[in-house]
């Protein structure tokens, strides 16, 4: 039987599209707690179910593929904003195609205005009234308010009409900014891009040990999860569980209780540091108790090699630290890095803030073992020593040297120049990533 937290989250996806979610309706209509309904609807939020809006309720939205990810609701424009909804609240699920600047005359802007987009303008009635007219939203910047006859207009369109207090450009650049994140995380690649579609080898807990040996034959896979009658995970069995184990007994007697487990919208990168640091084979993916995919080392290994090919979309402000840097291979296999620190690589006083220091470390840690080892790794440990102050278009060059490694892990010594002045020095600790 499942739980009142997954029945209400099955309650939540079947609601059309635009319907109000609240944590007293849901409470009332399946009889459960209204701690356990607003826990609910934050994981439906999570899910890309809901949209939660200040002053109006969660709304029940249209869940986003990744490809689409960069596209706005209304309703999260409104959060952007930090907006107020006038009119249009029917909308707030709908998805924003394109935004477009009201400053100019009616006539130029029809040319522009197009059904699912957003009319960004200020107190002139007349483009507001157009705008809804040809099928776009708009948002009232300056903290205006809008007539009656638009009110109305707005809800029998049902178009959002959504005021906010800052001016049209700041606007812009907050929706602008949102979307361009979400480009970001459009090239993260998550463990559920790596499950998707996978065929799933498990065992029931009231399987036995013949059942476990005779799966393994057939598909050669010796890490099993084990799942309850409602698919949840309860367990996992290995060949080491059950080698002395009697063929008639149950692998729930044997199998591993409380497995270590990832959630499909983790990151790859955090899956394997995981494989790493608890020195595991494999990952069941869970998603609400229930067993949804596995993920393996060698899934890992195979899509990090793919997602280093893949062209960038979106900048972070790692790949802007270590953009521009060149490296140089010393015959006594240590590895330098030059670069400069830019503007953005600064903290308040004009100086080479920290995270930027430690990204550069670790960039040049890394490099200087794939290029001695040939092997995928993850940091497990830094210990910054000393820095001193590395103004703002300062020469950098990055040493990194392997003190010390063995058939899983290396110790990197990292030192920072500034010009001849050593600026900092570290210690890295890593664990190699192998198939």
């Amino acid at each position: 039987m499942s739980t009142k937290h997954e029945q209400i989250l099955e309650h939540i996806e079947s609601l059309s599209v635009g319907s109000r979610i609240s944590v007293r309706g849901i409470a009332r209509d399946l009889s459960v707690s209204e701690g356990t309904a607003y826990r609910a609807i934050k994981e439906a939020e999570i899910q890309g179910l809901v949209s939660a809006i200040d002053r109006i309720g969660t709304v029940r939205i249209e869940r986003q593929q990744k490809k689409n990810i960069e596209r706005l609701t209304f309703a999260e424009v409104v959060n952007i904003v930090e907006g107020t909804v006038l009119g249009g609240r029917d909308g707030l699920h709908k998805t924003l195609q394109r935004f477009v600047i009201g400053a100019m005359q009616v006539d130029a802007a029809v040319r522009y205005i197009e059904a699912g987009s957003l009319m960004i303008v200020g107190n002139r009635e007349q483009v507001q009234k157009t705008s809804l007219e040809h099928g776009a939203a708009v948002l009232i910047t300056g903290g205006f308010e809008a007539s009656e006859e638009v009110q109305k207009l707005a809800n029998e369109l049902a178009l959002p009409l959504i005021s906010c207090t800052y001016d049209t450009f700041t606007t812009a650049a907050l929706i602008n900014r949102a979307i361009y994140d979400r480009l970001i995380k459009k090239d993260i690649l998550l463990v559920e891009d790596v499950v998707a579609n996978q065929q799933l080898v498990v065992l029931n807990r009231n399987q036995t040990t013949k059942d476990y040996f005779q799966l393994v034959e057939e598909t050669g896979h010796a890490r099993v999860p084990v799942v309850d009658d409602h698919d949840r995970l309860v367990g996992v069995v290995t060949a080491r569980d059950v080698a002395e184990a009697a063929a008639t007994d149950t692998v729930e007697q044997h199998m591993s209780r409380q497995p270590y487990t990832v959630s499909p919208k983790a990151p790859i990168a955090a899956a394997a540091h995981r494989m790493v640091w608890e020195g595991i084979e494999m990952l069941p993916v869970v998603q609400n108790r229930k067993l949804v995919g596995v993920i393996s080392r060698q899934d890992i290994i195979k899509a990090l090699q793919i997602m280093s090919r893949q062209p960038q979309v979106g900048e972070t402000l790692e790949r802007g630290v270590l953009q521009g840097l060149e490296e140089v291979y010393n015959e006594d296999h240590s590895l330098s890095v030059f670069g400069e620190v830019t503007p953005s690589m600064t903290g308040a006083v004009g100086t080479l803030a920290v995270g930027s220091l430690t990204t550069l470390i670790e960039y040049s840690a890394v490099a200087c073992v794939q290029r001695n080892r040939r092997a995928d790794m993850v940091v497990e440990n830094l210990t910054l020593y000393f820095m001193k102050p590395i103004p703002v278009d300062a020469k950098l060059e990055i040493r990194a040297r392997i003190l010390d490694y063995g058939r899983r892990f290396a110790k990197i010594d990292v030192e920072v120049f500034d010009g001849a002045d050593r600026a900092a020095k570290a210690l890295l600790t890593t664990q190699l990533l192998e198939r």
